[in-house]
C-alpha cells in the first residue's frame, strides 16, 4: 500500500462569537474523513485556527476595554470544550496572529510583488464621518447592485450571490453608525487576478482535474468567464485595523482574507515545530496532499484567491477544495426567535451523546453542495433504528451469554476464508471505504446498516436465547454468539470514523488494540476472552428535544389563565411615571460567569455612549455566557449604579418569568428585532 501524505483543514472561524451547530458540522464532516484516511494507515496532519484579524475584533475589543489579543484569547480559550466534547480531533489549533502568519503572509505578498502581481492605486472609498475610520466592506450595508436585495453586506451578496465593490452598493449605510458613509480618497494595494496568467491558472485549476465538487467548478467558471471578467482583488486596509502590517508600507495592514487562509500553513508551521518535522520539505515533497473543508458561503475566496496567490507566490496549490452546505433545523435556518436555535454546548450539557450528532450528521452527509437539515423526529428515528435496535443489539444479545455461560471465551475455528457469513462481511468492506473516501457518508452508513440487517436476521433465524435453555446445546451457542460478536467487531470498524468513542469502548471491552481497516480480515483469536458487556448507548428520548432547542418568541400565543404562571398586573401608573424609565438597547459584547456566586452573570454592554457598562444579572441558571456575546436586549439605563460584592452594577437587563419559578423555572432574557442598535430608546 502506498501511504498518502495529507495536510488537511478546516475553514478558519472568526473569533468573535463561540462555536455554533454549523461548525461542529464542518469539523465532524472533515475529522469523520481523516480518522478514515488514519484507519488505512496514511500520514494525515489534521489542523485549523483562530480566524484573528479584522475590523470587526477591532471593534469588538475596543468595546470590551481590552486589547484584540485578549478579546481573541478569551474567545479561543472556549474552544477546547467543544472539539473534546464533539470527539473533533485536530492535531493543532492556532491563531492567525501568531508569528508564523504574520512572517508567512509578508513572504507571499512579497514574493507577488516580485513576480510583478501586486499593484498599488488610490480610490475613493467609503469613511464613516461619526467613527472616523475607513469601513470594511462588512461594516457597509445597502442594497445589492444586481438584484436590488435589501440589508446587504459591501462586498457580495447572500441572495443572489454577486460579488462587488463597496462603492456600488445603493443606499449605502454604516453598520457601526447608521450614519450614511463619506468618500475619501487613500492608497490600497491590489493583487492582479485580472492578469491573465492568473485566469489562465484558474480555468485549468478550478475546471480540471475535479478538483472541485461540480456545483462549485460551475460557479468558477460562471466567475471566470462573467461579465467583465476577474477584477484585482484590494488586499490592504487602512489603519486603525487590527492585522498583519504590509511590508515598507506604514499604515497600512493586509486585508483579513489575505492572511486568514494563510493560518492553514501557518497552524501547520507550528505544530511540525512542536514536534520537530520539516514544514518546507513537507509542503515541497510532490506527493503531499492539501485538502480544505469549507463552506458555500466562502468558496470564491478558496477557488480564486487563495490558489491564486500560492500558485505565483510559489507555494504549493491546493489539491481539492470541499464545499458543503449550511445546517437546517426542521427545514428552517436557525434562529432563535423561531425556536430553531441549538447550542452545541447546550446539546453537551443536558446529556445528549455527541456520538448521537456525529451519526445523524454523517447519515445525511454527501459529496454534493447541500444543506443539511436536522429534524428531532427523524434524529430521534435514525439513532434508536439503526444504533439501537440494529447495531448496539447484535452486541447486547451476544455478550451476555458468552460472559455467563462460557467465562468470556470466544470460539472463532470457524472464521476462515472460505465461511460465507464473515466472508460476505469483509467484502462489505472495500465498498464502505470507497465510499468514505469520497465523502458519500450517508452511503456509507446504509451499506453498514444493511449488513447490520443481515446480521439480525441470522440471529432470529438462529435464536440463541433458544439455544441457552439446553445444555447440549453449549457448543452451537458459543458458535453462534462468536460469530455475533465477531460481525459486530467488523460492523464496528465500519463505523468508528463516525464513532470513535464508542469504536474505544468496544475495544477495551473486547481486549483488543485499536482497530483499523486491515483489522477486518483478522478475527478475534481462537479461545479468546473478553470482558463482561457493558451496555455501550442509550436509546434518544424525544423528549430531551425540549431542552435542547431555544424557546421561541410567543406570537399571538393566548394567555394563560393560571395565576401561577403569569403574574397579575401591576396598579396603573400615569404615562409620566413610565418616562421617568429609561430603557435602551444593549449590545451584550461580552458576558462571564462571576467566582462566587451561583445565580450571577456579568455582561458587558454598549448602549451607544462610547463606553461600556458593567451590569451583573442573575440569569445564570437559564443562560451559559456564549449564548449571550452579541445579543442584542434591553435594558434599564438610568437605574442609579449599584455597589455589589463583586463590583459595581450600572443598569438591569430585562428578563421575564413566571410567577411561581418553581413550577416554571424559565428566564428568558429581551432580545431586540433585527436593526436595532446599540442606544435606541425603547417608548
Amino acid at each position: 500500500m502506498i501511504t498518502r501524505k495529507l495536510f488537511v483543514t478546516t475553514a478558519l472561524p472568526y473569533a468573535n462569537a463561540p462555536f455554533h451547530l454549523g461548525h461542529i458540522m464542518e469539523y465532524i464532516q472533515a475529522d469523520i474523513w481523516v480518522r478514515h484516511q488514519r484507519m488505512a494507515g496514511h500520514e494525515v496532519h489534521f489542523v485549523c485556527a483562530d480566524d484573528a484579524h479584522g475590523a470587526p475584533i477591532m471593534i469588538a475589543a475596543e468595546k470590551a476595554g481590552i486589547t484584540p489579543q485578549e478579546f481573541v484569547a478569551q474567545i479561543a480559550a472556549g474552544r477546547k470544550q467543544y472539539l473534546d466534547g464533539f470527539h473533533i480531533e485536530f492535531n493543532n489549533w492556532h491563531s492567525t496572529d501568531g508569528p508564523e502568519n504574520h512572517a508567512l503572509s509578508q513572504d507571499i505578498y512579497r514574493k507577488l510583488k516580485a513576480a510583478g502581481f501586486i499593484t498599488s492605486k488610490t480610490i475613493e472609498q467609503f469613511y464613516d464621518p461619526v467613527k472616523n475610520m475607513f469601513l470594511p466592506d462588512r461594516y457597509i450595508k445597502g442594497e445589492c447592485p444586481k438584484c436590488g436585495a435589501k440589508d446587504q453586506y459591501g462586498d457580495s451578496c447572500e441572495v443572489c450571490s454577486a460579488v462587488y465593490a463597496p462603492t456600488e452598493v445603493k443606499n449605502p449605510y454604516s453598520v457601526l453608525t447608521g450614519a450614511t458613509p463619506i468618500m475619501k480618497s487613500s492608497e490600497h494595494f491590489f493583487f492582479k487576478l485580472s492578469d491573465q496568467k492568473c485566469v489562465d491558472f484558474l480555468r485549468t485549476w478550478a475546471l480540471q482535474d475535479k478538483r472541485l465538487q461540480s456545483e462549485v467548478a460551475n460557479k468558477c467558471k460562471e466567475w471566470l468567464e462573467g461579465e467583465g471578467g476577474l477584477g484585482d482583488w484590494d488586499i490592504s486596509r487602512d489603519a486603525p485595523y487590527f492585522g498583519i502590517e504590509i511590508p515598507d508600507q506604514p499604515g497600512k495592514y493586509f486585508y483579513v482574507w489575505l492572511d486568514a487562509p494563510v493560518g492553514y500553513l501557518a497552524s501547520l508551521k507550528n505544530y511540525f515545530g512542536k514536534i520537530g518535522q520539516d514544514f518546507d520539505a513537507f509542503m515541497q515533497d510532490p506527493s503531499t496532499e492539501q485538502i480544505h473543508f469549507i463552506g458555500k458561503d466562502i468558496t470564491y475566496f478558496h477557488t480564486l484567491f487563495w490558489p491564486a496567490m500560492l500558485k505565483f507566490s510559489g507555494y504549493k496549490t491546493p489539491d481539492n477544495v470541499y464545499a458543503h452546505g449550511f445546517v437546517t433545523v426542521s427545514g428552517e435556518k436557525m434562529s432563535k426567535s423561531r425556536g430553531t436555535g441549538i447550542s452545541p454546548l447546550r446539546y453537551l450539557d443536558i446529556g445528549m451523546n455527541p456520538e448521537w450528532l456525529r451519526y445523524y450528521f454523517a447519515a445525511k452527509l454527501n459529496a454534493k453542495v447541500e444543506d443539511l437539515d436536522m429534524n428531532p423526529e427523524d434524529f430521534v428515528a435514525r439513532v434508536n433504528s439503526d444504533l439501537i435496535g440494529k447495531y448496539i443489539n447484535i452486541a447486547s444479545r451476544a455478550s451476555g451469554f458468552i460472559s455467563k455461560r462460557f467465562d468470556g471465551v470466544v470460539n472463532t475455528a470457524w472464521a476462515t476464508s472460505d465461511d460465507p457469513f464473515i466472508t460476505k462481511l469483509r467484502n462489505a468492506s472495500a465498498e464502505i471505504q470507497a465510499l468514505y473516501e469520497a465523502r458519500e457518508f450517508g452511503k456509507a452508513l446504509r451499506a453498514v446498516m444493511e449488513q447490520a440487517d443481515i446480521i439480525n436476521a441470522y440471529v432470529d433465524a438462529n435464536k440463541p436465547w433458544e439455544l441457552a435453555k439446553q445444555a447440549e446445546n453449549d457448543a452451537k451457542l458459543q458458535e453462534v454468539c462468536s460469530r455475533l460478536l465477531e460481525a459486530f467487531r467488523i460492523l464496528t470498524i465500519f463505523l468508528k470514523p463516525v464513532l470513535p468513542h464508542l469504536a474505544s469502548q468496544v475495544e477495551a471491552q473486547f481486549n483488543i488494540p485499536a482497530m483499523n481497516w486491515s483489522d477486518v480480515d483478522t478475527p478475534l483469536p481462537h479461545l479468546h476472552k473478553i470482558k463482561p458487556y457493558v451496555h455501550l448507548m442509550q436509546r434518544v428520548d424525544g423528549s430531551i428535544f425540549d431542552q435542547l432547542f431555544d424557546a421561541p418568541a410567543p406570537q399571538n400565543a393566548p394567555v394563560e389563565s393560571d395565576t401561577q404562571q403569569i403574574e397579575e398586573l401591576a396598579p396603573e401608573i400615569k404615562i409620566d411615571d413610565f418616562a421617568k424609565i429609561d430603557l435602551r438597547i444593549a449590545k451584550i459584547v461580552h458576558c462571564e460567569h462571576v467566582e462566587g456566586s451561583d445565580k450571577l452573570l456579568r455582561l458587558t454592554l454598549d448602549v451607544g455612549e462610547g463606553k461600556t457598562r458593567n451590569v451583573f444579572s442573575g440569569i445564570k441558571s437559564a443562560y451559559q455566557p456564549e449564548q449571550l456575546i452579541g445579543k442584542f436586549t434591553v435594558m434599564v439605563a438610568n437605574l442609579a449604579p449599584r455597589k455589589m460584592k463583586f463590583g459595581m452594577s450600572e443598569g438591569m437587563v430585562l428578563a421575564a418569568s413566571a410567577a411561581n419559578e418553581k413550577s416554571n423555572p424559565g428566564l428568558y432574557i429581551l432580545e431586540a428585532w433585527p436593526g436595532a442598535e446599540p442606544g435606541m430608546r425603547v417608548r
